[in-house]
């Protein structure tokens, strides 16, 4: 379980991150759905621990990432924005590295690897150097090095961007699978039928805040809206948040 109480980030006189309040439950998909500089980056590095909190708290399964980010670290697999990959190693080679930095042994990453290798259709890419890769093919590698040590918690910004329309399908039944296992899975999105089709919970952030929550269904509701596209329109207010506001992580 994720769980983020009043979570606060300031750049300067920006507030990036202005009380966020929300829960990722387990065995669940919890979708961020936000206008570009709404928050969700900064929030999910604030969550994945690679900047600090200014205030408020998170927790990942109980255990608090200011206090103790090793522990939240190996709680949680993490895909952020940037999808960098050591071009001078193949894709195992960069997959078993961070697999072996988790303290995962060898005999049980490979058994891991073989898995996400068949479920994201990466044999033919598996033993080349990463040098050249497509986007694509750097996501696939990314998303399988965040994924290695087998986490409880599953946190991925944008992770279908670049990917192609049957790269997507692969990774999306990736996702319906960890939450059948039972993880929890947190990612964001702009990606309207992504979000309508897979997640249990939805969280609309704007100007830092999160300005609604629930299901697809309630969302339309709450808007008086047919459809997500139109629902998150009106309850981000998109119109304004572009110009109110700027990402800057």
């Amino acid at each position: 379980m994720i769980e983020v109480k009043d979570l606060r980030k300031q750049f300067g006189s920006v507030k990036a991150v202005d009380g966020v309040t929300f829960t990722g439950k387990s065995g669940a998909i919890t979708g961020l759905l936000g206008p570009n500089g709404a928050g969700k980056t900064t929030a999910i590095r604030m969550i994945g621990t690679l900047i600090a909190i200014d205030s408020g708290a998170a927790s990942i399964d109980g255990i608090d990432v200011a206090t103790d980010a090793d522990g939240a670290r190996c709680a949680c697999g993490l895909l952020t924005d940037s999808r960098g990959v050591y071009t001078r190693m193949t894709a195992r080679e960069n997959i078993r590295y961070y697999a072996e930095l988790r303290g995962v042994e060898a005999a049980r990453s490979e058994k891991t690897l073989a898995r996400f290798v068949d479920w994201l259709d990466m044999k033919d890419i598996l033993d080349r150097r990463t040098e050249g890769f497509s986007q694509g093919e750097r996501m696939k590698v990314a998303i399988v090095r965040a994924l290695i040590h087998e986490p409880a918690n599953v946190i991925l910004d944008e992770p279908t961007n670049g990917l192609d329309v049957m790269s997507t399908r692969a990774l999306r039944e990736l996702i319906k699978r960890l939450k059948s296992d039972g993880q929890t899975v947190m990612f964001s999105s702009h990606v309207m039928q992504e979000v309508a089709a897979l997640c249990d919970e939805i969280i609309i952030i704007s100007h830092g805040r999160v300005t609604a929550q629930g299901t697809t269904e309630q969302l339309m509701e709450m808007s008086g809206k047919n459809n997500l596209e139109d629902a998150f329109i009106a309850l981000s207010d998109v119109s304004q948040s572009a110009d109110a506001h700027k990402e800057v992580a």
